[in-house]
């Protein structure tokens, strides 16, 4: 069975979301991992969403220097799969991972909200068993989901087929190009700044997520 890390920051409010729904995938196993340790052996990465640190200087600014993230980049650049959600996107961004950056959203509220995503890009090892002839819903929850860059990185970005997630109908926080998650040029690293996490049991709201979860633990069989 594949072992999948989540991790907890101070501030972290999602891990137990992503545990659960590691959990409920067959083929997968969680792993918890504080983030003063050191990553253990693991298959997979998975960074939560929440507010690391209270979100003070920028959201993620401070994580990126936990002890466990200088592993999970060198996992990372190894190869190894790694997904973050919401404020895991933002980390991934701080710790260059991921191009880009996150600002405060068009409008300056904070949206709690269910969104359509549209799923295109290169296969990743979290979206293989995602749909593309159709939309997704998938919750957000954040205040800083603006996805901002060049546009010499973004036209990279959808050149390489490293836009892996939009906002169908129109980014509700202003993000370039209605842009919801990346991938590395890798296609190993993965962010996004919905929730599929949320929506893994249709008794709390949907399975929409689940397939994040299922091609991961495909990838890793």
């Amino acid at each position: 069975m594949a072992r999948v890390g989540v991790v907890t920051f101070p501030g972290s409010n999602c891990d137990s979301d992503l545990r659960h729904a590691v959990d409920k995938t067959d083929g997968l196993s969680v792993v918890s991992v504080w983030h003063k340790q050191a990553l253990p052996a693991v298959d997979a990465v998975l960074l939560p969403g929440g507010f690391s640190y209270g979100d003070y200087l920028r959201c993620g600014a401070i994580a990126q220097f936990s002890p466990v993230m200088k592993d999970v980049v060198d996992f990372a650049k190894k190869g190894g799969p790694v997904l973050g959600i919401c404020n895991g996107f933002q980390i991934l961004t701080e710790t260059g991972l991921l191009p880009g950056a996150l600002i405060r959203n068009r409008g300056l509220k904070f949206l709690c909200q269910d969104v359509f995503l549209k799923v295109e890009g290169r296969q990743t090892p979290f979206t293989t068993d995602l749909p593309r002839d159709r939309s997704i819903k998938v919750p957000i929850a954040h205040m800083e989901g603006n996805y901002v860059a060049d546009v010499e990185t973004l036209d990279r970005l959808e050149g390489e087929g490293q836009v892996l997630f939009r906002y169908d109908g129109g980014s509700p926080n202003g993000a370039s190009r209605d842009i919801a998650g990346i991938c590395s040029a890798g296609g190993n690293v993965v962010g996004l700044m919905p929730h599929p996490e949320r929506v893994v049991d249709a008794a709390i709201g949907g399975t929409d997520g689940q397939g994040f979860f299922s091609s991961l633990a495909g990838a890793l069989r």
